[in-house]
């Protein structure tokens, strides 16, 4: 993991507003703030943010291609993930005043950048500023949305269904390209693996991924969201309602 201060970043606005939705949401002033007391990081995919348990002490902006899983740990060492997390938004702290213990594991599945916040600073631009506080509730609603539409999903959809929506939602945080084994995968989905190699092959053989030396590729997007279950058009639809691009309104009723 190497880190860089953010703050030396703040005139590559390709860099930080276009990577990351909410960080492209703050006026220039907030961010400018927040960039000043934060860190750009560089993660491997399997470096674990934070375990059950832990005191969340900062807030991580993951700039593309990052992805994060939130994964929940059972019994017997399985595990299985609830919600998956990239440029359009934050992990740890959002909604608590920080200081609080995590309640799931989060580990990167997508190397890449991401900025490091303190959480004594997040408090002091929520303490201030009231879009602030709007923004990451608006966030936490949108989270949330996602886990309670994964408890669904994982409940009553087919694993191939399951396998096509997270590879629409993996592509939209991290792009065509994906470092996966089947077994990470499989372990992703709370399935065994021999569950997961028909799936991968199929889809394979129709032209919609390609799967060669632990990357996989999206070759046919329209198609895999066909094969995709219900969640993945569910969840998107709300993120789009409570914090897409279209919230002007709002922004400009919160800054005035």
């Amino acid at each position: 993991m190497n880190a860089t201060p953010a703050s030396t970043l703040a005139d590559d606005p390709v860099d930080l507003t276009r990577t990351n939705h909410l960080i492209g949401m703050m006026t220039d002033n907030i961010r400018d703030r927040l960039l000043v007391g934060a860190e750009r990081l560089e993660f491997d995919a399997g470096h674990t943010l934070f375990t059950s348990g832990d005191q969340i002490a900062y807030t991580y902006f993951p700039l593309a291609p990052t992805m994060v899983s939130m994964l929940v740990d059972l019994n017997g060492d399985r595990r299985v993930e609830v919600a998956t997390i990239g440029k359009e938004g934050a992990i740890g702290g959002v909604v608590s005043c920080g200081d609080l213990p995590a309640y799931t594991r989060c580990e990167v599945q997508v190397a890449g950048p991401a900025l490091r916040v303190p959480m004594s600073l997040i408090e002091e631009l929520k303490r201030e500023s009231l879009f602030v506080r709007d923004l990451l509730c608006r966030y936490a609603d949108a989270l949330l949305a996602q886990v309670m539409q994964s408890v669904a999903c994982n409940a009553f959809h087919s694993i191939e269904g399951r396998a096509a929506r997270w590879l629409l939602t993996a592509q939209d945080r991290a792009g065509d390209e994906l470092a996966l084994t089947q077994e990470t995968f499989a372990a992703l989905l709370g399935v065994k693996r021999s569950s997961v190699n028909p799936i991968a092959r199929a889809l394979q053989e129709e032209g919609l991924i390609r799967y060669s030396r632990g990357i996989v590729t999206i070759c046919n997007r329209d198609g895999l969201k066909k094969r995709a279950c219900e969640c993945y058009d569910r969840v998107r639809n709300h993120f789009d309602a409570v914090i897409g691009d279209e919230q002007a309104a709002w922004i400009e009723a919160c800054e005035g």
